[in-house]
């Protein structure tokens, strides 16, 4: 008996099985204004189409669409992910946060294990997503776990995917020097201007 390692059929099967169940979990952790399935610009699809490690920044006005794009966009990699002509590494590992979510999770008052936990797990992710990352307020201490987690993603060509109404180069205010340098090189060539009027004025942003 062939397995389905063996089989293009079988493996072609296998793989449609996972990315299935993968989809619909992530569908099942997505916001509900966020569901909807959205048209997204061509420099993301080129992103996801390019597989080179790089990050993807997606900046522009309040309520153009950003956030709504990026969750569209993490969906389609997710899908590409589980691709016939991509070899398998096994499930994909993807985290979004909010960012005054993630900053207050990273704050110095909480359960060390947790925190530490969280900045391992979002080192380590296949892929990160964080909304709105210029909102907070933030403090020399959270900047350093922001290091933490950006550093080695960096050094590990593991992509993000971040939403902002600043460019990267503008966000030393809150992340620090360090980590709006990386970015700077991580999204380079993959930052994406979305235009147009404030979209929660009819519908989802």
């Amino acid at each position: 008996m062939h397995s389905s390692s063996d089989d293009p059929d079988l493996r072609k099967e296998w793989l449609q099985q996972r990315a299935h169940g993968a989809l619909t979990r992530f569908h099942d952790t997505t916001p509900l204004i966020y569901r909807p399935h959205i048209n997204v610009p061509k420099d993301v699809t080129d992103w996801i189409a390019g597989w080179g490690g790089g990050s993807l920044f997606l900046t522009g006005a309040i309520g153009v669409g950003k956030t709504h794009t990026a969750w569209e966009t993490c969906r389609l990699w997710l899908k590409a992910f589980y691709g016939p002509d991509r070899a398998w590494n096994g499930a994909a590992d993807i985290h979004t946060y909010r960012s005054t979510a993630l900053f207050d999770a990273l704050r110095p008052d909480g359960p060390d294990e947790v925190r530490r936990t969280l900045i391992k797990t979002l080192q380590d992710a296949d892929l990160v997503f964080i909304d709105d990352l210029a909102a907070p307020k933030v403090t020399e201490w959270t900047q350093e776990r922001l290091f933490e987690i950006f550093d080695e993603r960096y050094i590990n060509k593991r992509p993000v995917i971040i939403t902002s109404d600043v460019l990267p180069a503008d966000l030393g205010p809150v992340t620090g020097p360090r980590v709006a340098s990386r970015l700077g090189e991580m999204c380079r060539g993959s930052v994406v201007l979305m235009e147009g009027n404030d979209r929660r004025r009819g519908e989802a942003a």
